[in-house]
């Protein structure tokens, strides 16, 4: 389904909150304004498969731009308004966006890039004046309300959030698809599985430049319900936005449990979640202490889902399934897995490999980047790719993950994982967060260096690191605990909680 269909059956059902203003875009308006921003961008020469780039902070109107590509058979490239000029430039001059669509709030950084990026044909700005961008308003008012007459669909075409280096843009093949498909194979899998339906009041903590929330905010308007937006995540105003707005779904990223669990009881508790019935979490490896922790404060309502932005295949699990088998991902929900050696041989139940999703057609490339799309690709099977996962399967098809194999440490010939280490130490009070990274060594090759940042009125140093290493080693083999603690302020992680260990590595090399 589209949006336009509820548009005609339930104009004034909302389609999007947001959570602190309660400011609020019905379905009527969604469509209308998609419509109308469809037709400027037509206007403005934009045909199937040209860019529409978006630089702003949470907002509805994230919702109009992402639409309006999808039905125009554009690719939308949402950007990371967190990066420097010199990063959002690059991202909208390799995408080739014909056109950017900023926010007032991020006026510096439009300004900052409007030289660096001579291939945008038109700019506009809304909530705010933009120096050299047309007012959005204007845009839309002078625009028409016929939609366009082709309507296969476009596409999201997002970049990686730069762990392991330059980001990256993940292309997905367009095809003839009509625009509210509902064989859609994303929209029928997580629709079924979560029971997104014209009922959900689906709660976004995350930001929305983000695959799995922009995704997902998609998938909740192809079945109808409503996407309540939080403008940045805090674990307080996650817990009433889910009281105050009578939230049934909602997704989030493991810090967040963190932080929330990490409230004092008479914060945390005080609030009613009675209407919550799904709690999604994806985007980094969940350790199970934590979510364990989870089942016992919010019940068995906890689903875990394992993707990329790449799309090449997802694994699912739900409550029981993970009580069953702590520390699972699941089992495949779309393609077939399998788990290969470097060499591209297929390993047995239980050994530990690269993870690989095996798909009926090529899904996905790397833009400008034949090497990279090359290099995600089994030796032997071109349909079969990876993201550079590790984990293994077990007899019955389940995949737990181990880390991913640019984070791998190889001490003295010894394969040492660091998310195992993290998971240790994550729900230590003295812990605010814990990255773990192997560092040069001269008789081992790499020795296991942790960074921590203690959490709030708890004093770094000597006693300190000897009490979290002490702490590790009750828990884990001794090999694997860390050398040596670097006590930091804070951890470089994106805003979806994804750790940035090629800052990390930089900052120690400095």
């Amino acid at each position: 389904m589209y949006p336009g269909t509820y548009a005609r059956l339930s104009p004034d059902r909302p389609a999007v909150v947001m959570s602190d203003t309660g400011e609020t875009l019905t379905y009527a308006q969604l469509d209308e304004r998609s419509i109308r921003l469809s037709r400027y961008l037509h206007e403005q020469g934009l045909r199937r498969g040209d860019n529409v780039a978006l630089l702003a902070g949470n907002s509805p109107r994230y919702s109009e731009v992402y639409w309006a590509a999808i039905r125009s058979g554009l690719y939308i490239t949402a950007i990371n308004h967190n990066l420097k000029p010199a990063e959002i430039a690059y991202i909208v001059n390799d995408c080739g966006a014909k056109v950017l669509i900023v926010s007032g709030a991020k006026a510096d950084l439009a300004r900052a890039i409007a030289d660096e990026t001579p291939a945008v044909l038109a700019r506009l700005a809304f909530d705010g004046d933009v120096e050299g961008h047309g007012d959005y308003e204007s845009a839309l008012a002078a625009a028409g309300t016929v939609a366009l007459e082709d309507d296969r669909a476009g596409s999201d075409m997002l970049y990686s959030s730069g762990t392991t280096g330059l980001p990256k843009a993940v292309k997905a093949p367009l095809d003839d698809r009509r625009v509210g498909d509902p064989d859609e194979p994303h929209v029928a899998l997580f629709g079924e599985m979560y029971g997104f339906d014209g009922d959900t009041v689906y709660l976004c903590p995350a930001p929305l430049y983000h695959s799995a929330p922009l995704r997902f905010a998609g998938f909740v308007h192809a079945r109808g319900g409503t996407v309540v937006v939080m403008p940045g995540f805090e674990p307080f105003d996650a817990l009433a936005a889910i009281e105050r707005h009578r939230v049934t779904h909602s997704q989030w990223v493991p810090t967040m449990f963190v932080r929330m669990l990490k409230l004092p009881p008479e914060r945390r508790d005080r609030f009613d979640l009675s209407t919550h019935r799904v709690a999604v979490h994806a985007a980094a490896p969940c350790p199970t202490e934590v979510k364990r922790a989870m089942f016992d404060w919010w019940g068995p309502i906890l689903h875990e889902y394992y993707a990329a932005t790449e799309g090449n295949g997802i694994t699912l699990v739900g409550p029981q399934e993970w009580l069953e088998r702590p520390g699972t991902v699941g089992r495949a929900g779309l393609g077939v897995l399998h788990v290969c050696e470097d060499d591209g041989r297929e390993l047995p139940t239980g050994e530990i490999g690269l993870v690989y999703f095996e798909r009926d057609e090529a899904v996905f490339s790397y833009h400008n980047d034949p090497e990279k799309t090359a290099g995600a690709q089994h030796p032997s099977h071109p349909h079969w790719t990876t993201t550079g996962d590790v984990g293994y399967l077990d007899r019955d098809g389940y995949l737990f993950l181990t880390d991913r194999k640019a984070f791998m440490i190889i001490s003295g010939g010894v394969n040492i994982y660091p998310q195992e280490i993290e998971n240790a130490l994550t729900m230590h009070p003295k812990v605010h967060d814990i990255a773990v990274i192997g560092v040069p060594d001269a008789e081992m090759g790499e020795q296991v260096m942790a960074f921590v940042a203690p959490s709030a009125n708890v004093l770094p140093g000597a006693e300190l690191e000897r009490e979290l290493i002490g702490f590790v080693r009750e828990r884990i083999a001794h090999y694997k605990a860390p050398r040596g603690v670097e006590f930091v302020d804070e951890l470089p992680r994106t805003p979806t909680g994804k750790l940035q260990k090629n800052r990390l590595r930089a900052r120690f090399t400095d």
